[in-house]
């Protein structure tokens, strides 16, 4: 038996591997059993080149529990190892720095490990003894067995084995006897060995006989060892590629379609990325993507391979070209790794294009699904916009779609301003917001359905992108404003009817912290509606963006502005005018008399004061000044209380108000039921 210590530079090795990398623990059967793949095709390439003359057999990787002895065992077929090989590959840990390298990531498994190709002593992370037990392909080897208890220690002996290959007894931690159980066991298997290239075997599968599941004598083969990407597109059919999705994601609907990814230079990659439904959530299937290295499952977190937009799309990418054990700190600093994210953007964006010009109906029919996908590359990627510009459409409320190019044809003649700008009207919602979508419609504009949880920001960033083109949603303003084409030449009402009007209906409007309104009075029409409440298009933009951006909280909790614009033409708002004045008027005329005349004492006080320099101005001549004020405040008080006390016993005042908010869904509760008792009895 030879005895000796490990050739480690530094004993904080096995404390690393036991204390620091303890949280990813798991990852040590992923190692254990790709040494063994390793080993296994080893032996295979070593056939085929006639090197290796043996019978290569069952070539087969075991995977074995036993609960009562508290082990796992890995065993295979392959090369084996030597005496002069174990002390090469397993005794000599040799390597330059490590201290300093151990001291800066012990809290990284996967950088220690996939740096010094420490594959196999990450079962020291749950094991308190290994055992190598293996025996060489070469003729005449003897078998060997090598035992270590996680110290610097080890012993080498020569021992009994029948067959060539290896088997890595593993004496399992009592704080780590959770992976003694089957299923968890099985369940690690499938996550980190589900594609391996070597058939592992883990128990034997089971049947239903007498009342009960029982082992048969067939292996239980927990991988596919051809997986479908490892295929030639043109071998595949489309129920190929539905199946393997299926495989993957067992609860999802069936996918849209997928990008068969295929690649041999400047780097090696392979894969299958499917376009998932989806439609809202932008966060609910991430990191639905698997990262496999020549078959080994590495991490489902792709960040930084693939891009940011492209995060939501499910499937599979394999490339040796990224190591197995990957930290965050190389994906973002290897060149291979950003070569292989904008590759994978051109293969999306090629696709989609594919699709869109060989057959556009089927492409629109899944626009809703993807839009997501494409509007969030647009926002996110300029380069991905430059191509995604061409396919990428706009749809109307009839349900019709455009291209971008297509859209801006269509609308150029009738949707150009006064200013020469190009007007897109939008609208969120066509029930909620279909009397403003018709008054549109009648003016002979088209209206584009922008119902998506990124149609905010990119309204905004096609505003920057298109040149003189704004986007308006149908209800931020009474029709003959939102695309204006002539400077207005109807005759208003004169100001102070008009005030008046205003005053009265906005004394009535609602009164809470998160609603603030405007009301104006404006000539509309007499085939205009008598009310209309419109919704300031920057501020409401504002809030929405606020939403997606923290940065713009403040917007967030401003109140929602909106204006109630009433139409002077129609007969309801003149009859509203003509009772109002018919009651309040001999209430008002003295009032608006005394306002005039302090209103001109104010105006000559201020000119004879700009005349003097402030020091001149006499405390005596600023009261009366402010007396002045203070008298007008006084006066328009009691002018606000009469035009209040006639709007809060006016029915029709009211109905008129309830109206505009019912339209806008904005009506509830205790209002909404005052809104239909009153309704009844205008009915009587």
């Amino acid at each position: 038996m030879q005895k000796g210590n490990i050739g480690v530079t530094t004993e904080d090795i096995f404390p690393v591997i036991k204390k620091f990398l303890y949280s990813d623990h798991e990852i040590f059967i992923r190692e254990i059993v790709s040494n063994a793949i390793d080993a296994t095709q080893k032996l295979k390439t070593l056939a085929g080149k006639g090197d290796f003359k043996g019978e290569l057999g069952d070539l087969k990787v075991t995977v074995s529990i036993d609960k009562e002895a508290g082990t796992i065992t890995v065993s295979d077929r392959g090369i084996g190892m030597t005496a002069e090989e174990i002390d090469k590959y397993i005794n000599q840990i040799a390597f330059s720095g490590a201290n300093d390298f151990l001291d800066k990531y012990k809290e990284d498994a996967n950088a220690i490990i996939g740096h010094f190709g420490l594959g196999f002593y990450s079962s020291f992370m749950v094991s308190k003894r290994v055992d190598i037990i293996t025996r060489s392909y070469q003729e005449g080897a003897v078998a060997q067995k090598w035992s270590c208890d996680g110290s610097p220690e080890f012993t080498l002996e020569e021992c009994e084995k029948a067959d060539r290959g290896t088997d890595i007894v593993m004496h399992i931690d009592d704080d780590c006897k959770d992976f003694l159980e089957k299923q968890k066991m099985e369940e690690l298997l499938r996550k980190y060995c589900h594609f391996q290239p070597i058939p592992v075997a883990f128990g034997k599968k089971t049947e239903w006989k007498d009342g009960k599941q029982v082992d048969t004598e067939e292996d239980n083969i927990i991988n596919d060892v051809e997986p479908l990407w490892t295929k030639k597109p043109a071998d595949l059919k489309d129920e190929d590629y539905k199946e393997f999705y299926r495989k993957l994601y067992p609860m999802s609907d069936e996918p849209l379609f997928w990008i068969h990814l295929n690649v041999d230079y400047p780097f090696n990659l392979t894969g299958v990325l499917y376009f998932p439904k989806i439609k809202s959530n932008l966060d609910l299937q991430r990191n639905k993507i698997q990262l496999y290295c020549n078959q080994v499952f590495v991490t489902d977190n792709v960040e930084g391979i693939v891009p940011e937009f492209l995060m939501l799309l499910h499937g599979v990418i394999d490339s040796p070209d990224i190591p197995l054990n990957v930290s965050r700190s190389y994906l973002q600093s290897d060149q291979n790794v950003k070569k292989i994210s904008s590759y994978i953007t051109k293969k999306v964006s090629d696709r989609l294009q594919s699709i869109f010009k060989q057959d556009r109906p089927d492409f629109e029919k899944k626009w809703d699904d993807i839009k997501i996908f494409i509007h969030y590359g647009m926002l996110s990627q300029d380069d991905f916009y430059d191509k995604a510009k061409a396919y990428a459409l706009l749809k109307d409320v009839d349900g019709k779609y455009y291209t971008l190019e297509e859209y801006q044809t269509l609308v150029k003649e009738n949707q150009t301003n006064k200013d020469g700008q190009l007007v897109y009207l939008y609208a969120q919602d066509p029930e909620s917001q279909y009397t403003y979508i018709q008054a549109a419609k009648d003016k002979g504009y088209n209206v584009l359905l922008m119902d998506g949880q990124l149609d905010t920001p990119l309204v905004s960033m096609l505003e920057r992108k298109l040149e003189k083109t704004t986007f308006t949603r149908v209800d931020a303003d009474v029709i003959d404003r939102l695309i204006q084409k002539e400077d207005t030449k109807r005759e208003l009402l004169e100001a102070e009817r008009g005030d008046k009007l205003s005053s009265i209906f906005n004394s009535q409007m609602p009164r809470t912290d998160k609603l603030d309104f405007h009301v104006e009075a404006q000539a509309l029409g007499e085939e205009a509606l008598p009310v209309m409440l419109t919704q300031s298009e920057y501020m409401r933009r504002m809030k929405e963006m606020s939403r997606l951006q923290p940065g713009m909280s403040f917007y967030g909790e401003m109140p929602d502005m909106y204006t109630l614009v009433l139409n002077t033409d129609a007969p309801l708002i003149k009859q509203v005018l003509e009772d109002s004045e018919a009651e309040t008027t001999d209430r008002l005329r003295p009032i608006e008399a005394e306002i005039k005349g302090l209103t001109a004492r104010q105006a000559v006080l201020r000119q004879e004061q700009d005349k003097k320099k402030p020091e001149e101005v006499t405390d005596a001549e600023k009261a009366d000044l402010k007396k002045c004020g203070e008298d007008i405040q006084a006066q328009q008080k009691l002018k606000s209380d009469i035009l209040t006390e006639y709007g809060k016993k006016s029915d029709r005042v009211h109905q008129l108000i309830d109206l505009a908010l019912l339209q806008n869904g904005m009506l509830r509760g205790e209002a909404l039921t005052r809104f239909v008792r009153r309704s009844v009895e205008f009915i009587k």
